[in-house]
């Protein structure tokens, strides 16, 4: 039994950020059920944000479409959507509209921008919430562009994880009142607050090629090794700088904080490493605790023996490799119980959970309302 064995959501969120909050939902048994338009394609394919997940695809243009994700919202815990402000009143399952239906209900709103502002109706991704939010300012050398960390800060940090934090406090808090209520999670908010440490320091660690954590300090950065491959070095408390120091031969244990000769510090290491390849630097190290690390790929992070040993990347019930649900709880934890399901795959299961015949549900499917896998 899951953490959240019990708790219904729907989910009507398209892109990235809001199928990765669900499935993080999901994944601690939360019953999710993923709202496919059943006049388009399905809402994520291939990239295991839909598992533990079933399907229904509804028409929400149609009378018979919105009346089923009506009754569906009835007996919901959470509905997650990610649209832009006012299309989902345009589809009949706004906030106020579905409230009415269920006053528990806890509905959360991903977007971008958010619900209010200048910019709540303007197009962006995670590089452009990002940008807005101070943090890509922040990121890269100091003398080419600012280099986007791939989705992660926005989309999956501050857009899905932070909401799904935010259903969890509402349902928390529903248990004292007894009531739901609305969240309005935007991207560029929780980007913004991933950044309160580096905003209150005034960027003082974060500035591009200079900071200590922004690639100026020869501690705290990746080195290119003779192979080609990289190592990085996290060795900022000064019992881990010296086991640097030993490990590469680079003798600067007393110079650590002058700031001054941290140019002259990176090119030392900088030659150092180009000596051995990484994984003989990995060997080096595993005998000293010093914060280095090989860089690995997508296809070697796997096999690594400690991401191994702790199931990091197990094998899903669709038999590729998986992202092991996290955190870890000791009595309830996360599980893989269901592949990504087709668009539609469910349709037919859960009309039938609320009631609905054989023949009206053919009927449904005929006047288009829904589609069936």
């Amino acid at each position: 039994m899951g953490a959240l064995d019990g708790l219904r959501v729907l989910d009507l969120s398209r892109l990235a950020p809001g199928p990765y909050c669900s499935m993080l939902l999901a994944d601690m048994g939360a019953d999710v059920l993923r709202v496919d338009n059943a006049v388009g394609g399905p809402v994520r394919s291939g990239d295991m944000l839909s598992r533990n997940k079933r399907s229904i695809a509804l028409n929400l243009k149609t009378a018979g479409g919105q009346n089923i994700l009506h009754e569906l919202a009835r007996s919901a815990d959470v509905f997650l959507e990610g649209n832009r402000p006012g299309v989902c009143a345009r589809l009949g399952c706004d906030y106020p509209t579905l409230a009415a239906l269920n006053e528990r209900l806890v509905y959360c709103s991903l977007t971008g921008y958010g619900q209010t502002g200048p910019m709540s109706q303007a197009a962006g991704h995670d590089v452009n919430y990002i940008a807005l939010a101070g943090v890509l300012s922040q990121i890269g050398n100091g003398s080419d562009p600012p280099l986007p960390p791939l989705n992660l800060v926005a989309d999956f940090g501050g857009g899905g994880l932070m909401a799904a934090f935010g259903i969890l406090c509402a349902i928390f808090e529903r248990e004292r009142s007894g009531r739901g209520q609305y969240i309005d999670a935007a991207m560029i908010d929780g980007a913004a607050s991933l950044m309160a440490v580096h905003f209150a320091q005034k960027g003082a660690r974060s500035t591009p090629g200079i900071g200590l954590l922004g690639g100026g300090a020869a501690f705290y950065r990746c080195y290119e090794c003779k192979c080609g491959g990289y190592v990085s070095v996290g060795a900022i408390e000064p019992q881990f700088f010296a086991a640097l120091c030993e490990g590469t031969g680079v003798d600067v244990v007393d110079q650590q904080m002058d700031t001054e000769r941290w140019p002259e510090h990176i090119e030392a290491f900088r030659r150092a490493f180009l000596t051995r390849t990484r994984d003989e630097w990995a060997e080096v190290f595993s005998e000293l605790d010093a914060c280095v690390s090989p860089v690995l790929d997508l296809d070697e992070a796997p096999r690594h023996a400690h991401n191994a040993e702790r199931g990091t990347f197990p094998v899903g019930p669709d038999g590729e490799i998986h992202i092991a649900p996290a955190p870890r709880l000791e009595r309830t934890p996360g599980t893989l119980r269901r592949r990504e399901p087709r668009m539609g795959e469910h349709t037919g299961e859960v009309l039938a959970e609320l009631g609905y015949g054989a023949g009206e549900i053919l009927e449904l499917e005929q006047n288009g309302a829904v589609l069936k896998a």
